[in-house]
């Protein structure tokens, strides 16, 4: 092992905390401008497809950052993702448009797969799920690089 990686080793949790947190805060970002208008020119109508998406971007994304039930809100946030890629982006076209960069879907697949991976690792430290279990941090790796678990967890 090297030194660099022995000093980022060293910095993993905090990392993956820096992760959890701005990520969930940029996606519950994109649920106020759906839900309420701010910073855009469209709010779509209660109740449509859209505005469900900005709730669960709003409120999946706030629980993601402050850590609470982190695995599910992950989880369902990378879903919503997924459904917004094929669906908005990718729109089952075998051509051209089929690649992201092309459709500008690049944002969509890395939420999907950044909310996979924290849904997977789970809440880590700075996480209200961390303190209601009585623990202060959860390790997201070990020493060969692996996701692991410690302890009780309320995800």
């Amino acid at each position: 092992m090297t030194s660099l990686q022995r000093v980022l080793e060293s910095q993993r949790d905090k990392a993956y905390a820096a992760l959890r947190i701005l990520a969930g805060l940029m996606f519950a970002f994109h649920g106020v401008q759906k839900l309420f208008g701010l910073w855009t020119t469209h709010v779509p109508p209660v109740g449509s497809q859209l505005w469900v998406g900005g709730v669960i971007e709003f409120v999946g994304g706030s629980l993601i950052a402050f850590g609470a039930f982190t695995t599910w809100a992950a989880f369902l946030a990378s879903g919503t993702m997924a459904v917004a890629y094929i669906q908005y982006h990718w729109k089952f076209r075998f051509r051209a448009t089929f690649f992201p960069a092309l459709n500008d879907g690049e944002l969509a697949i890395v939420y999907c797969l950044v909310f996979l991976f924290i849904a997977c690792a789970g809440s880590g430290m700075l996480s209200i799920d961390g303190i209601l279990a009585g623990r202060s941090r959860r390790s997201v790796g070990s020493i060969h690089g692996h996701v692991t678990r410690s302890s009780a967890s309320v995800d």
